[in-house]
């Protein structure tokens, strides 16, 4: 291997020798050539030995490069090695799925002794789908591509989620995503804004034609997992979801750029689904679909499962979705969704701003939704809640599973250029209660709809709102824009810390 990897404390006289003089690369070739044939160096202090050689940065006397690199994460990692050491090309052309595996599970061995960082190089890195290990980081350069392969055969057919019952897109088994994770503990997927492309034209064409029998895969997805950190990266093209954490708690997710065509099918942004402590933030996505939908199942099955999504934070969201949702909930929230805080939320040229999408058979609940502070530039709806969102996996849901909608809170929104200020469509002999809409000034377009606020089957009061509501949300009168509440406390993901983390290798 070119690479070494660190770091155990010891007091070997002999490193810190080189630590005093201060120029690594006069130490004897000797005492490199056994730490890398090792792939260990025992260091007296840490931190001022890895300072040092990512300080000087210079080639020693046979020409070895040291790369070294920071970034933010939850964990930091012992050992490091290139994907590059495991045989891979970053090309463009050359497959690299092996490459990936090898590397990872090589790697896994240091779950104990500290975890383990694969770093990706600059290039162009085709592959298809590899599964991750615990304690692990996958870092992309700045200038890393790595690009998913088009070959159907390159993604293995999983089972369908216990949740769902079946493929999202077709019966049976799903294609694994690009980047796969199952049942792992402490687990980063960073980089220093590197690029992940689905490439999935081919896909979406595959699937507007029905051609295919199986689920497309997603860019990211990780399951029955705790500790997630998925940030700092560009993901475009994927062949559907971008990003999907489910059945997975600790989760964070930031810094992410996440672009498709906005005629591209099912190109979800982010979507946590039956997940406990989520936090998204300071994201920017242009999606065919919703930015971010949260969910928990679908219909008999997510309610035979029975895990809710719960403790959400999203914030400082940007989107662009012209047929879809800034933020939606459902439709697949069977399981149930409560606590979902989103504030500081960005959006223009988009279908709505938050929307509820649920349906006679999915049972579950939505409810203790909050939001506030949104700014939102060319919709077609501001607030729109569906009761009668009609997809089912089967004809063997229940007519009798009602879902319960309650407690949603919408507060300090501005928008401008709308086309309708709401669309509140409940079930009948099941209303939507406790809505809750202050503090909010809706500028109209000029192809504006006659009837601004179109509201059946539901309950609840508005305050300071513009243009007038509908009858059935009694408006309480100026002075009342607290009567929305919005929680003082903190989840406890937005307790959990990223650190900065220093990483090096040999080249």
């Amino acid at each position: 291997m070119s690479h070494i990897e660190y770091i155990y404390c010891t007091d070997s006289p002999s490193v810190s020798a080189i630590i005093n003089q201060r120029t690594w690369f006069s130490a004897p070739m000797e005492l490199w050539t056994s730490a890398r044939r090792s792939k260990v160096i025992g260091v007296g202090v840490v931190l001022v030995y890895l300072v040092l050689l990512c300080t000087i940065g210079v080639e020693s006397r046979t020409s070895l490069k040291w790369d070294c690199f920071e970034y933010a994460a939850v964990s930091c990692r012992a050992h490091s090695a290139s994907v590059s050491d495991f045989g891979g090309v970053g090309d463009g052309t050359t497959v690299n799925t092996e490459a990936f595996q090898a590397a990872i599970d090589h790697l896994s061995q240091f779950s104990s002794e500290g975890g383990s960082l694969l770093y990706v190089p600059p290039g162009r890195w085709l592959t298809g789908s590899f599964n991750l290990t615990s304690y692990f980081t996958l870092y992309l350069d700045k200038d890393a591509v790595l690009l998913g392969s088009q070959d159907e055969s390159e993604y293995p057919l999983i089972e369908p989620l216990p949740s769902y019952g079946r493929g999202r897109d077709a019966d049976g088994a799903r294609f694994s995503s690009l980047i796969f994770g199952n049942n792992l503990t402490d687990v980063v997927i960073t980089g220093a804004n590197g690029t992940i492309d689905g490439q999935g034209e081919l896909w979406w064409t595959k699937f507007r034609a029905g051609e295919l029998n199986h689920t497309r895969p997603y860019l990211i997805e990780i399951m029955f997992s705790t500790n997630i950190q998925i940030s700092n990266l560009t993901l475009i093209n994927s062949p559907s979801w971008n990003v999907h954490p489910v059945y997975c708690s600790n989760v964070v997710v930031q810094g992410l750029t996440i672009l498709a065509p906005v005629r591209s099918p099912n190109t979800d942004g982010i979507n946590p689904d039956s997940c406990t402590n989520t936090r998204i933030q300071d994201c920017y996505i242009v999606s065919g679909d919703d930015c971010v939908a949260v969910k928990s199942g679908w219909d008999e099955y997510g309610i035979a499962f029975g895990m809710p999504t719960k403790q959400v934070v999203i914030r400082r969201l940007t989107c662009i979705s012209p047929t879809s949702a800034v933020i939606a909930l459902g439709s697949e929230m069977s399981g149930g969704i409560e606590d979902v805080r989103a504030e500081d939320i960005t959006a223009v040229d988009s279908e709505s701003g938050v929307r509820i999408k649920t349906a006679v058979g999915r049972g579950g609940y939505v409810k203790d939704i909050y939001v506030r502070g949104m700014t939102l530039k060319t919709m077609k709806w501001v607030f729109w809640m569906t009761g009668n969102y009609g997809s089912h996996p089967d004809n063997n849901y229940d007519p009798n599973a009602i879902p319960v909608i309650q407690n949603i809170n919408y507060r300090d929104v501005v928008a401008e250029n709308v086309t309708m200020a709401a669309r509140l469509e409940g079930i009948a002999g099941d209303p939507f209660t406790g809505i809750c809409i202050s503090n909010v000034t809706i500028g109209l377009a000029r192809n504006r709809k006659k009837l601004q606020w179109n509201c059946s089957d539901v309950t609840g009061i508005t305050s300071e709102v513009t243009p007038k509501p509908c009858d059935l949300l009694s408006d309480q009168g100026p002075g009342k824009i607290g009567a929305c509440n919005y929680p003082e406390d903190n989840l406890p993901i937005e307790n959990m810390e990223v650190q900065t983390c220093s990483s090096m290798l040999v080249t």
